[in-house]
């Protein structure tokens, strides 16, 4: 999707101190996109891999195999979210945006 120039434009839709930051929605409501597939696809949960530390990058869902074009980046340990979201990546350079984006102020 990166590729394809899908997220061009789009914004991080959601943004909790503490917890995570939330983005790849095209239509940049939250409630869109779809996958590079066009509909939604199946869970890939691995057991060996835990949302067990900053920065750690996962599709973002509605529920079992809902998965999109939306993703979330942790602000922190997260385990209350291992076995719920296909982690598929995570931080390894530039903490310092991601500590710019979570001091970031949100909302009115």
């Amino acid at each position: 999707l990166c590729a394809s120039s899908y997220y061009d434009g789009t914004i991080f839709h959601r943004n909790i101190k503490g917890f995570m930051i939330q983005g790849g929605d095209p239509t940049n409501t939250g409630k869109g996109g779809t996958s590079i597939w066009g509909k939604k696809f199946n869970d890939e949960i691995r057991e060996s891999l835990k949302h067990n530390a900053r920065g750690m990058l996962s599709m973002a869902n509605s529920g079992p195999n809902t998965n999109g074009s939306q993703f979330f980046i942790t602000y922190g340990k997260q385990p209350h979210l291992n076995g719920l979201y296909t982690i598929f990546g995570k931080v390894i350079h530039g903490f310092e945006v991601l500590d710019i984006m979570e001091k970031t102020q949100t909302g009115p």
